[in-house]
């Protein structure tokens, strides 16, 4: 069952306002942009089996791709030219996709492709989205067709493995894997559904997922080794957090896909967020204990707070004109969370979790967090806390702070996510490799889905489909 999205009255609005945009074409002729952003990307792309493009045929005698330098993770303007010009060679322009050689000689024998390729067949069939993507290159397209629909998906990602599993909420169940992404931490998604963000600790960049393909199409390198990420609530940038001293913000601007600024902020950021009304971007320091706020408008440090310990996950509560209102922020060896009021900048409260009556506490790899996972339902009412001593998420009503429920969700839990209605509570049990799905108005377990290894951190986004 697929879940669309909720359009905004904005969003409404601008249906009636204006003609639905429709992908361009230019019949008979290949668009350099739309080869360097959305074709470039299927060369670097890793199938199970099978060896990525650019492997063979930085080399080959027709099909000569430019080679990347070590460290290199894109290919430059001029780079792209040249493989925009050896590409070409073995393109016919034209809606008849059958008659150009770089559309046949990669597609199985079975769905008309020729009857061998030395790199292997890397498309099953014209159905194929990688494949889709070029001939409608090959047919004159200057940008990417309207997506049939939009889905809603829980991403997790297995902080120990080199991957991250996509559930469906309808079915509970792992319906897609994003690979080729060794020691995932943050992700997040595109507002409108057309891509992933996910940070990628091994090779310290900011990989971008096509929701459509869910493989890498570009990755951006970044000042330092990444921890989370958060996006913009008109998706055009996203706000990088740097786990190394002296600390700073990378800041992505996703129409061009480049890193364009390095805040830097008072120590390593472990955690950044987007506030609800996206005029600030949050960043937390375990090492110096601060909160760092920047304003968006200026991508300036605005102000900071020092709390008693390092700073973990945070959400917000929002007040009534959309403004951010509190920040709930939890802290290394309290078991438990603050709360900070966004407009003194001053904590005015502090609650601890208590003990739970016949569970075992756990007290061995918790890292200093004892209490590491929050969220504020999607209604406003309720903050969810998780706990790593007692396998338990906390819920608290908002705004007074009364606890009102407990539900085990598994060893070592970690960040929670919420479906769009609210009705559903997704959190990554890193010590189980499970993820456990749980019913919001009756405090049940309602699926615990197998994933990979050590799942951490999660969010819920849209997804486009073809």
């Amino acid at each position: 069952m697929r879940t669309p999205r909720p359009l905004s009255t904005l969003a409404i609005l601008a249906l009636f306002a204006a003609p639905p945009v429709l992908a361009q074409k230019a019949p008979g002729k290949l668009d350099f942009d739309y080869f360097m952003n959305e074709v470039q990307p299927i060369f670097l792309a890793k199938r199970e089996g099978s060896v990525r493009c650019i492997q063979c045929h930085t080399r080959s005698s027709n099909l000569r791709l430019q080679p990347l330098e070590e460290h290199q993770l894109f290919w430059t303007e001029e780079q792209s030219r040249k493989n925009f010009e050896s590409v070409s060679q073995l393109v016919l322009p034209g809606e008849n996709p059958m008659k150009s050689r770089f559309l046949t000689h990669p597609l199985a024998a079975s769905a008309g492709g020729d009857p061998f390729h030395g790199g292997g067949k890397h498309f099953r069939n014209q159905q194929d989205p990688e494949w889709r993507i070029m001939a409608d290159w090959v047919a004159g397209y200057t940008q990417r067709r309207p997506a049939a629909d939009t889905v809603v998906r829980i991403i997790q990602t297995n902080a120990a493995g080199d991957d991250a599993s996509v559930i469906d909420p309808a079915t509970n169940t792992v319906v897609a894997t994003i690979g080729d992404i060794e020691i995932p931490h943050g992700v997040t998604g595109a507002p409108d559904g057309s891509q992933i963000y996910i940070t990628n600790e091994s090779l310290h960049s900011l990989d971008i997922v096509d929701s459509r393909t869910l493989r890498v199409k570009r990755r951006i390198p970044l000042s330092g080794r990444p921890n989370n990420l958060a996006v913009t609530a008109d998706g055009s940038r996203v706000y990088v957090a740097i786990m190394e001293m002296p600390g700073a913000l990378d800041v992505i601007d996703v129409a061009s896909m480049q890193n364009i600024k390095t805040i830097p902020v008072d120590g390593a950021i472990h955690n950044v967020y987007v506030t609800p009304d996206s005029r600030y971007a949050v960043g937390g320091s375990i090492q110096t204990s601060t909160i760092n706020v920047v304003d968006t408008a200026t991508n300036k440090l605005a102000w900071k707070l020092k709390m008693s310990s390092g700073i973990r996950p945070m959400t917000f509560s929002k007040k009534a004109n959309g403004a951010t209102d509190k920040i709930f922020v939890q802290l290394s060896d309290f078991h438990g969370f603050a709360v900070v009021d966004f407009d003194t900048r001053k904590e005015v409260a502090r609650i601890e979790h208590p003990a739970i009556p016949g569970e075992v506490a756990h007290y061995d790899g918790l890292q200093a967090a004892p209490a590491h996972g929050l969220a504020v339902s999607p209604d406003g009412k309720t903050l969810w806390s998780t706990s790593k001593v007692y396998s338990h998420a906390y819920i608290h009503s908002l705004p007074d702070l009364q606890e009102i429920g407990r539900v085990f969700v598994g060893q070592h839990p970690e960040w929670v996510t919420f479906t769009p209605d609210g009705k559903t509570f997704y959190m990554g049990a890193a010590g189980d490799n499970t993820t456990v799905a749980v019913d919001a108005a009756t405090l049940t377990r309602v699926a615990t889905i197998p994933v990979g290894q050590v799942p951490k951190r999660i969010a819920m986004v849209y997804l486009q489909v073809d």
